[in-house]
């Protein structure tokens, strides 16, 4: 489904259009920034005499995470770049400790104040979609959160900025990018990510983790000509949504899977 973005009539201003102070009404660290309806999965085959659950390897394990990566692709993920870059960003290290079994389930999982890590599927997801067919140079995320997302894409992309408006998700975030070396290769900026970092535009790709009733044209205005940006829509109901500049004035979209994603929130939270 394809048609014409028009410019969203609140783009400013609008703090509570964008969801309360909590996950709100049906949100939970344990349901949102993940996929409403999982995609399939073949039944596994009971574990072998002394072979171990995935969820109880070693917490560090890289076989934990090509188990991850290899379900990834079987689920429709086949650009090799993606993989091969979630394959690379070890993602206990971006949960609690105590949640670290679980790193390489496909879930999201709580990372407090009351947002989450997005399920790996997503993660996937969202980055394959701005980078089919091409190679983007220059990449905005919206919403760090812990720095996970952030970490695969600079696996990818050689300039990668980022927002989070949380503070302590930012101190959060630049501690983990700064524990693996990545702090000088991504851009992290504390502020309102619906502003985006106009400054900076125009952005190859723009990926957004939560969702707002509507897209803010200010990120749509920050698309380079023929850039993509990927972000859950609406409120109850949310649609994956892509979306690229055709023009100076123009955009197309196109609607992809439902998903349920903490909502975009204008300002800053010290």
């Amino acid at each position: 489904m394809r048609k014409p973005v028009t410019p969203s009539p609140f783009a400013k201003g609008t703090t509570n259009r964008f969801g309360r102070s909590s996950l709100g009404h049906g949100f939970s660290a344990s349901n949102s920034n993940a996929r409403v309806s999982p995609p399939y999965q073949p039944a596994k085959a009971p574990a072998a005499a002394g072979q171990q659950n995935p969820a109880n390897m070693g917490l560090n394990s890289e076989r934990s995470r090509g188990m991850m990566v290899e379900r990834l692709r079987n689920q429709g993920i086949q650009d090799p770049r993606v993989l091969n870059a979630l394959m690379a960003v070890p993602r206990h290290l971006f949960v609690d400790q105590g949640l670290a079994s679980r790193a390489y389930e496909d879930a999201a999982l709580p990372i407090g104040y009351g947002q989450t890590i997005s399920q790996p599927w997503v993660v996937a997801r969202m980055i394959s979609a701005v980078c089919q067919n091409r190679a983007p140079a220059k990449v905005l995320e919206i919403g760090a959160g812990c720095g996970y997302q952030a970490a695969v894409l600079a696996q990818l992309v050689n300039e990668v900025h980022t927002i989070e408006r949380v503070r302590g998700l930012y101190e959060l975030a630049r501690t983990h990018l700064r524990t693996l070396k990545l702090i000088n290769r991504i851009r992290l900026s504390f502020g309102d990510g619906m502003k985006g970092l106009p400054d900076l535009a125009p952005f190859d790709a723009i990926v957004v983790a939560a969702a707002g009733i509507e897209i803010p044209q200010a990120l749509l205005e920050q698309l380079s000509p023929g850039g993509r940006l990927i972000a859950p829509e609406g409120a109850a109901a949310q649609r994956l949504v892509l979306v690229e500049r055709v023009g100076a004035a123009s955009w197309h979209r196109e609607e992809l899977e439902s998903v349920r994603f903490v909502p975009l929130r204008a300002g800053t939270q010290p």
